[in-house]
């Protein structure tokens, strides 16, 4: 069976972008309903799956990442990935059905969970936003704060890959992808066709598609008056490219096949020279 990809809100798992795109496992209210009954779900996928990776936004309730440790600490399960990387909830609901798209290829567990850290550097994630008082995701100058406050001032911003504020007005520009992408429009509560009209221009996307915002891009961006959007690699054979052509290790704890050098299942980094101490992976030992 192929590995399970989950995240933990239903707006999170995107439409397919092709016919091999496996369906999300969506992990629903984890931190409201009791913890047996989240553990019995959990279980399942791995004894159904095998292994499970989780993409969980940093904007989610804190209580669901408490949860998901708590879960994979109870079942010692070195069989569940936890991915939080530092993007916006549009961008990561993207990386999710990527690793939903890779899912169906003849990809290990652990080089499929790794290739998340990968294709994050090919996402270019941000939003137009009506305001950016309580934006504390990205720097924001003082000036910035300050023109906030005047009615209609609208702002552009790229929270990645390198993070840029530009206020709005003729010529507003953020620097784009250097390489064709797709981009997905997340309409929130500003009334604006900015992104749809110049910044997809702009950024030679080769197609759009709006949806709505995902709920959790509103405590991402510090406001609800947004419209994120976040371009991206769709064609299932350029990832699989992107990711078999990275060199794959072992890990030398769990045993796992791995790109890069941190195992995303035991969290074990590369073993230190053979005089030097061993090293636990994180949350193992004392």
């Amino acid at each position: 069976m192929p590995t399970a990809v989950a995240v933990t809100s239903a707006d999170m798992a995107l439409p397919p972008q092709d016919e091999r795109t496996l369906p999300a496992v969506v992990l629903r209210d984890l931190d409201r309903q009791p913890l047996d009954q989240a553990l019995a779900a959990v279980q399942a996928l791995i004894d159904q799956y095998g292994h499970l990776v989780v993409v969980c936004s940093k904007a989610a309730p804190a209580g669901v990442e408490q949860r998901l440790r708590t879960i994979r600490s109870l079942l010692e399960s070195d069989r569940i990935a936890l991915f939080r990387p530092d993007l916006p909830p549009l961008g990561l609901a993207v990386l999710a059905r990527q690793l939903r798209q890779l899912a169906s290829c003849d990809l290990s567990p652990g080089v499929l969970a790794s290739a998340g850290r990968l294709l994050t550097h090919y996402i270019h994630a941000g939003a137009l936003l009506g305001s950016v008082a309580r934006l504390d995701r990205v720097p924001v100058g003082l000036k910035s704060h300050a023109k906030s406050w005047v009615p209609g001032s609208q702002f552009a911003v790229l929270a990645h890959p390198e993070p840029q504020l530009v206020k709005l007005g003729p010529g507003a520009a953020l620097p784009g992808p250097e390489f064709g992408t797709r981009m997905l429009v997340g309409k929130g509560q500003l009334q604006s066709d900015w992104v749809t009209a110049t910044l997809a221009k702009q950024w030679n996307a080769q197609g759009l598609r709006e949806i709505p915002a995902p709920a959790e891009s509103a405590a991402w961006w510090g406001t609800s008056k947004l419209v994120e959007f976040a371009a991206y690699l769709p064609d299932l054979s350029v990832l699989y490219q992107l990711v078999t052509s990275v060199r794959q290790g072992v890990c030398h704890w769990c045993g796992i096949d791995v790109i890069g050098d941190r195992c995303v299942f035991c969290s074990a980094t590369p073993p230190p020279p053979p005089d030097g101490p061993r090293q636990l992976p994180a949350g193992r030992g004392s």
